[in-house]
Order: structure tokens, then sequence, then C-alpha cells
């Protein structure tokens, strides 16, 4: 069976090759930005994009778009689809390991099933753009995540980062919005 970075479009590969080092947390909070925009202007997927760098250098590791859609897989969030390849690329499951530690940077808060993810992939830093609130005023469903799910991660020492270019991440989900992007949440009786 192939990997599910095998679903990825060559766009995204093309994107990824030509960055390395992104020195700061805007520039990979741009870069992931870009992933969402280009998604939603390609029609491939969401509005959603993510990214894991190592933190200490800023080097990527893993790029993840959402592809709920295009695969049929309702699993293949953003930060699902990043935690995969940066695993595949590291050749471990535990993206905390030794020195280095990795980050995710996502252009929206996690939903609470990424959120469980990012607890057992190892992530040492979560660094998010747009707020849950902010997908949810699209139409997506979050799911259940605690009320104090920042403390909760901090109490697993993963440091959280929230609202970096938010105002670009939101912007992006309103796009999708207005260009009558579909929601994709199950149906509910």
């Amino acid at each position: 069976m192939a990997g599910i970075e095998t679903v990825l479009p060559r766009w995204v590969e093309d994107i990824g090759a030509s960055v390395g080092v992104l020195p700061t947390i805007e520039s990979r909070m741009q870069f992931v930005i870009t992933l969402a925009r280009t998604n939603v202007e390609r029609h491939t997927g969401g509005p959603f994009g993510a990214a894991v760098f190592e933190s200490g250098t800023g080097r990527l590791i893993g790029i993840g778009i959402n592809l709920v859609e295009a695969s049929n897989y309702s699993m293949a969030h953003a930060e699902m689809i990043a935690i995969a390849t940066a695993q595949r690329a590291i050749g471990h499951y535990d993206l905390g390991r030794g020195s280095r530690a990795c980050e995710l940077v996502t252009s929206v808060e996690p939903c609470v099933m990424c959120l469980g993810a990012i607890v057992w992939s190892g992530i040492r830093r979560l660094i998010c753009g747009a707020r849950g609130e902010d997908a949810c005023r699209i139409g997506f469903d979050e799911g259940p995540k605690p009320d104090d799910w920042v403390g909760q991660l901090q109490d697993r020492r993963i440091e959280v980062i929230r609202d970096v270019l938010g105002d670009q991440a939101r912007a992006v989900l309103d796009l999708y919005a207005k260009g009558g992007g579909h929601i994709y949440n199950p149906e509910r009786s």
C-alpha cells in the first residue's frame, strides 16, 4: 500500500522542493498560508495548510494540505498529512526524538482529531494562524475540543503559539467560503 504522501498534488512537491530553511515563525506561517491559498485556488482541497519544521533550524521536514475530498479520506487533514510526511522523511514516528525536536505550523488551529495526532506524534511546538472559531464561522466542525486545549498541550510540554499572521490565514478561509467551497462535514441525523 502506498504512503499517504503519494496523494499530494504535484504542485505541493514543486513548492516544497524550493524551500530549505525558513528562519522565523512568520516565514514558516507564510509558507503554510501559501499552501492553503494555492490549494483553494487550484481546487485541489480545502482551505488548510500545514508543515513540520525542525524547531532549531527551521528546516522543512514535511508538508500537508487538506485532501479530504480529493482522497475520500476523512482523516486527510493538512496537519495529519504534514505529520505523516515528516515521519516518513525522518524514518520514525516520534517527531520529538533526540535533538531534532519538531514543530507543526498550521494555517488554522487543529480540530479534535489533529489535536490528538499532535500529542502522539512527539511534536514539541504548535504554531497556529487562524483560530478554530474562524473555521467554524464558515461552517467547518472542529469537534469537541477541550476548552483548555492549549493548557493541556502545555501540560504535556508542547509549546503553543497562536494568531501568527491570523488575518492572512482568515482571508484564505473567507476566499474558500466566498468561492463556494464545499464544507464537507459528515451529515448528521
